[in-house]
């Protein structure tokens, strides 16, 4: 069970590590200012910093608990085929 939770936790780091790559272009370009303005004319956009600030770290938190999350159930199946794999060794060396 140590061993599933332990990989478990390093699949949830290394998806956190990629996620952390991954959603702050994706953010960029999901919210492209350009596709706003009329053909040939600048974007003059006003807003609210704070409103946005708060609005892209949590975008950022949440697509990093995402990948966190995807990597601990990807991670879930290597460690316990990992738990069989030694159980299954263990028993074979008590018989012989």
């Amino acid at each position: 069970m140590k061993t599933v939770l332990s990989a478990m936790l390093v699949g949830a780091v290394l998806g956190l590590i990629v996620a952390s790559f991954i959603v702050p272009p994706m953010l960029s370009w999901y919210n492209e200012p350009g596709a706003i303005a009329p053909l040939g004319k600048d974007v003059q956009t006003l807003c609210n910093l704070p409103q946005l600030i708060r609005y892209t770290s949590n975008r950022l938190l949440v697509g990093q608990l995402i990948g966190a999350g995807i990597g601990a159930i990807v991670a879930f199946f290597p460690g316990l085929s990992l738990v069989r794999r030694r159980a299954r060794n263990a028993a074979a060396v008590a018989v012989a």
